[in-house]
Formats: structure tokens, C-alpha cells, sequence
């Protein structure tokens, strides 16, 4: 006996979206007045300028060093599982 009337459950789950996404438009603001932007916060940082970090070089012996090292550190970690590494 379908009359086309909707279940009292789904009407109450209907109303329940409906209701979050009136409150969540609510909130939102339209209003374009505020001093800066994101772009003009951009803009300012590139006219103040970027400094790209320049670290030492580092020698052969060095690099590998610092990978063996890095290897350590990942071979004796706490946690195994579910690292992505599949063999």
C-alpha cells in the first residue's frame, strides 16, 4: 500500500540534511569587504620576496652516510604494518 507518502523515517532523515545544510549556508558570508584576499596576501609575498633555502653540499661519504642513516631509522621503527611496502 504505497499511497506516494513518505515514510515517517525518511522524511525525518530528508528534513535532518535539509536542516544541516540550511545551517551550514547560514554561516556563510558573502560579504567581499574584508582588507585582504588570499591573491593580495600572494602578491605581498612575492614583492617581499622568497629566499630559497641553500643547504651545504655534501660530500659523497656524507650522502651516504645520512641514506644508511635514514634506512637505520626506518628498519628499527616501532611500527611494521601496513607501511605500504609490498615484497
Amino acid at each position: 500500500m504505497n499511497s506516494g507518502k513518505k515514510e515517517p523515517e525518511e522524511f525525518d532523515e530528508e528534513e535532518l540534511i535539509r536542516s544541516e545544510f540550511e545551517s551550514m549556508v547560514a554561516g556563510l558570508s558573502l560579504d567581499e569587504s574584508a582588507p585582504s584576499t588570499y591573491l593580495d596576501d600572494l602578491d605581498r609575498i612575492d614583492h617581499e620576496g622568497f629566499v630559497q633555502p641553500n643547504p651545504p653540499r655534501q660530500t659523497p661519504r656524507g650522502f651516504i652516510a645520512s641514506a644508511q642513516r635514514a634506512i637505520n631509522r626506518w628498519l628499527n621503527r616501532g611500527y611494521h604494518e601496513d607501511d605500504g611496502a609490498a615484497l
